[in-house]
């Protein structure tokens, strides 16, 4: 049972990088919008991928995979993460870094393949307690990372939940704290959490929320308030990839050492594979569940070698797989295991099979909208000068760059005792971290110094 209690206090938390995507920002003619669904320009690659959702949606991929190609910085995962959502809120979104398949403990086809099943969906439906409302009030407990001590994790979260009929304070543990911070939750939004598994779905936005903040980027769907009690049963649809059942019919076979010895780092029997192939085909027949190609995004796909590429042609042309899209910011270069030359790092009879969407550096005016529309996932309060200071450096330097200096600018205006991030707060920022130019002149300067 997931841990769930009533009331305890906390504070704000912070979003990922791309929890504000709703969608790609197309209208229902196809034709993208300058701002939308939490994108910002690259208006050619945005239709084109909505063309790929059509495609997806009426069955017509099957074979195919999308490969996205422009320079680093330019919107590829978030394209990626737009054509997930588009497809539908519970799609399985998988992001796998073409460097993590080169693993001492796993064959390259087992990661892989694992990467591939976590990236195909089962839908099934059942009856669930849950808890059910519209958020009046969130507040989260940071606190530092286990693992890494240098990074900052939501702890703990404090909800108040309420109906057209009642109303609890909720508070829940690291779980549904993560969840709740990476959908970007906030007072207005309706949402429901399975009492027993703690998963978190978001509904949308209710209608009418007193005190509810609305940002520009907002695009959910606007929902009724829900009526009866915050704790009810409720029939629910919950997804799982067929990884996930792997595991668990994996967990069943193997013994308590075993289990406690990361058994699930290992490899996959393709008998346990088979047998849970036949379970999901065996639901789906009698109407309880159906299958859901999800997205396996590999991004820097040209430091995959020969043998992976040969696969992951293989695989597009099997019964289940998910939806490819790979992504490179590399032009001509030789492929990896050979001495061959060739666009993007990739064999051409596998690019012969790939839909190629390009993106494009972003204008001055686009890379001011997607800073304003970060800091305010952020919750940081710029003023015109300070969002002007990092839109020019945006331009020069890199509009990563730019994004990376909003919360040292912050903290910097904190001390000075400011709730309000000024443009002289911007500039000791970029003093204190420095841009990729400065980085090169600094290694120029002092190259006798460094060791060889």
């Amino acid at each position: 049972m997931a841990e769930i209690k009533e009331v305890r206090k906390v504070e704000t938390g912070r979003a990922s990088i791309h929890s504000h995507i709703t969608g790609l920002g197309v209208d229902e003619n196809g034709k993208a919008k300058f701002k939308a669904d939490g994108l910002v320009g690259q208006l050619e690659a945005r239709e084109a991928a909505w063309v790929v959702v059509q495609l997806i949606k009426q069955g017509k991929m099957a074979g195919k995979g999308i490969l996205l190609v422009g320079p680093p910085g330019t919107g590829k995962t978030a394209l990626a993460v737009g054509i997930a959502k588009e497809l539908g809120e519970d799609t399985p979104f998988n992001t796998l870094n073409a460097s993590e398949i080169y693993s001492v403990d796993l064959k390259k086809t087992e990661v892989l393949t694992q990467a591939l099943r976590k990236s195909i969906g089962v839908r099934v439906r059942q009856r669930r307690m849950v808890y059910e409302g519209v958020v009046k009030d969130v507040k989260m407990r940071i606190a530092r990372s286990r693992i890494n001590p240098y990074v900052q994790i939501p702890r703990e979260v404090e909800l108040k939940l309420a109906t057209k009929d009642e109303e609890r304070t909720l508070t829940a543990g690291e779980t549904i704290a993560e969840q709740i911070s990476k959908m970007g939750i906030r007072k207005g939004d309706v949402i429901w959490i399975d009492a027993e598994t703690g998963n978190v779905v978001k509904v949308g936005k209710a209608k009418d929320v007193e005190g509810a903040k609305t940002f520009d980027i907002d695009t959910a769907r606007t929902v009724e308030i829900p009526s009866g009690p915050v704790k009810k049963e409720k029939e629910l649809t919950n997804t799982f990839t067929l990884y996930d059942l792997d595991l668990t019919l994996a967990a069943q076979s193997i013994s308590i050492t075993a289990l406690f010895s990361l058994w699930s780092e290992r490899e996959v029997s393709q008998d346990i594979r088979k047998q849970v192939d036949a379970y999901v085909k065996d639901m789906i027949n009698k109407g309880t569940a159906e299958l859901i190609p999800g997205v396996l995004f590999i991004d820097d796909a040209h430091m995959l070698d020969i043998e992976t590429f040969s696969f992951l042609t293989k695989a597009l042309e099997a019964e289940l797989a998910p939806i490819l899209v790979l992504a490179t910011n590399r032009g001509t270069t030789k492929i990896r295991g050979t001495d061959v030359e060739a666009p993007h790092g990739m064999p051409l009879d596998l690019l012969d099979r790939l839909l190629i969407i390009t993106t494009r550096p972003y204008s001055k005016e686009e890379s001011r909208e997607i800073i304003s529309i970060r800091a305010e996932e952020l919750d940081i309060e710029l003023e015109p000068a300070a969002l002007d200071e990092l839109t020019s450096m945006a331009a020069e330097e890199s509009l990563r760059y730019s994004i990376q200096l909003l919360e040292p600018s912050q903290v910097i205006a904190r001390k000075a005792g400011r709730g309000i991030v000024k443009a002289e707060d911007v500039k000791e920022a970029s003093r204190l971290f420095s841009d990729l130019k400065r980085s090169v002149k600094y290694v120029k300067e002092y190259e006798n110094l460094f060791l060889k």
